[in-house]
C-alpha cells in the first residue's frame, strides 16, 4: 500500500463533500496511519465502543447485526473509496450494536476518535464536513429504509444492481440476500430471472 496514493484518494473524497483549506487537510492527513486485515477479520464487535474511523483503499467489509438465536442480518457494506467503521458507535462513543468484519483482504488508512475530535475542536470547517458527510449517509440509510419497508423482492434487487452491479462478483450471494433482507433461494431465483 502507498500512503502517498491512499491519501490522495481520501482528499478527493473529501473534496467532493465539502473542500478543507491547504492548512487543515495537511493536519487531518497527519492522523492517518496504514492498516490491513486478512479476509473476515472481526474489526469490531458486538458491545465495542468503535474507537477507529476506517477509511478504506482495497477490499469489502460489513457490518451486520446478530440475533439471539444467531441469525445475522447485514447492515451495510464498504468498499473503495470511502469512510467505514461502525459509524454511530464512532459518532456516540456508545457500545456497537453490530458486528464489522472484513469480507475479503483489506486495506485501510485508520485513525483514532481522540485525534479526530481534537482536530474537530480546532477547526470548524472540518466540523462542517464531517456534519456533511454524516447528513449524506443518514439520506442514503433513510433511502435504504423505504426500500426495505416498500419494495417487493424484485424491486429490492434490481435498486442494488443499479446502484451497485460490481456487487454481485466481489461479496457472497449469501450476504447479499442477508442485505436485501430474504432468503437465500429467492435471492438465487431472483438472480437467474432478473436483468439489469
Amino acid at each position: 500500500m502507498d500512503l502517498t496514493h491512499s491519501l490522495q484518494e481520501l482528499k478527493k473524497f473529501i473534496t467532493l463533500i465539502h473542500p478543507l483549506a491547504e492548512s487543515e487537510w495537511n493536519d487531518f492527513a497527519s492522523i492517518w496511519q496504514e492498516g490491513e486485515a486478512k479476509r473476515k477479520t472481526i474489526l469490531t464487535a458486538k458491545g465495542e465502543t468503535e474507537k477507529t474511523l476506517y477509511f478504506i483503499i482495497e477490499g469489502v467489509q460489513r457490518a451486520y447485526f446478530l440475533t439471539d438465536d444467531d441469525k445475522e442480518a447485514t447492515i451495510v457494506f464498504t468498499y473503495p473509496f470511502s469512510f467505514s467503521g461502525v459509524a454511530d458507535s464512532f459518532l456516540t462513543q456508545t457500545p456497537s450494536l453490530y458486528f464489522f468484519e472484513t469480507l475479503t483482504q483489506s486495506s485501510f488508512l485508520k485513525t483514532s476518535h481522540s485525534k479526530v475530535m481534537e482536530l474537530l475542536d480546532r477547526y470548524p470547517n472540518l466540523e462542517r464536513f464531517i456534519s456533511r458527510a454524516t447528513a449524506f449517509a443518514l439520506k442514503g440509510a433513510l433511502e435504504r429504509q423505504v426500500e426495505l419497508q416498500t419494495f417487493s423482492a424484485e424491486q429490492k434487487f434490481t435498486a442494488l444492481l443499479t446502484r451497485s452491479p460490481h456487487v454481485l462478483k466481489q461479496i457472497p450471494h449469501k450476504y447479499l440476500a442477508s442485505y436485501l433482507g430474504m432468503d437465500a433461494a429467492t435471492f438465487s431465483k431472483l438472480l437467474s430471472t432478473v436483468r439489469v
